[in-house]
């Protein structure tokens, strides 16, 4: 696991700290997207401004990508290895109704957006809300 946790941040050009391998540790092992009070909950000790660089670190090296899926609070969930967060690799999201446990749809690829040709895309937000298979 330790290997794995330190390839992942390599690759991605992260120096591995204690912090940021507890945190990829933890991004692992979730199915669904995680915020940063769940962090602060999970690690007692930790200052919270450690973890909010640790965050934006991971997202601005694309280990990790935010999702508002707006329930007031960014949510974060764990690229796929070949993820570059480009316009082509952003999938759905789905935030349960019950639980408010967002999920990401890796195979659900966002719709194309037609604009006008004056336009740019830079990103799409999808947010599907229901019932989790927990849930239901």
């Amino acid at each position: 696991m330790q290997e794995t946790l330190d390839h992942r941040l390599e690759e991605r050009n992260i120096k591995p700290t204690a912090v940021r391998l507890l945190v990829l540790k933890a991004f692992m092992a979730q199915e669904a997207a995680i915020g940063l009070a769940d962090l602060e909950n999970r690690f007692d000790h930790a200052d919270k401004t450690t973890l909010y660089r640790t965050l934006k670190t991971f997202e601005e090296h694309k280990l990790i990508h935010s999702i508002d899926d707006g329930t007031g609070a960014l949510k974060y969930a764990l690229c796929q290895e070949t993820c570059d967060c480009a316009p082509e690799d952003l999938h759905v999201h789905f935030l349960c109704t019950v639980c408010n446990k967002t999920f990401c749809l890796n195979d659900t690829p966002i719709p194309q957006i037609n604009l006008p040709t004056d336009f740019s895309l830079d990103s799409v937000n999808m947010v599907v809300k229901g019932l989790c298979s927990d849930c239901r």
